[in-house]
């Protein structure tokens, strides 16, 4: 197993920006394919964005595609997610996960991944 810890929450302004970091430790860490979600209050949580092994692949939701990125540092055993133009329909709890997979696999699914972080918040104000 690998223990993810989410940190970059905050609350802020619609149309500004935050940068998500999520650190790994346990297992080496580009065996991992690497996924963010999402949960806003009342509602399930979906997926935002993924990336492969190496960071060669990615994939995002038609929601946060042109506004967020996610990129990989294997040397630094984190992932991040880097939100711009932030909508308050943004607002919610953003997790990390980790998850097994082929070196060009990605995640689009909650059931790939086997490890969670705790969760970092982001509050977007209208």
């Amino acid at each position: 197993q690998v223990q993810l810890v989410e940190s970059g929450g905050g609350l802020v302004q619609a149309g500004g920006s935050l940068r998500l970091s999520c650190a790994a430790s346990g297992r080496p860490f580009n065996t991992y394919v690497m996924g963010w979600f999402r949960q806003a209050p009342g509602k399930e949580r979906e997926f935002v964005a993924t990336i492969s092994r190496s960071g060669i692949r990615t994939g995002y939701a038609d929601s946060v595609k042109g506004r967020f990125t996610i990129s990989r540092d294997n040397a630094r055993n984190t992932v991040y997610l880097q939100t711009n133009s932030l909508k308050p329909e943004d607002t919610a709890v953003y997790y990390c996960a980790a998850g097994h997979g082929g070196t060009y696999h990605l995640g689009y699914y909650s059931y790939e991944y086997a490890s969670w972080g705790q969760g970092t918040q982001v509050t977007v104000s209208a």
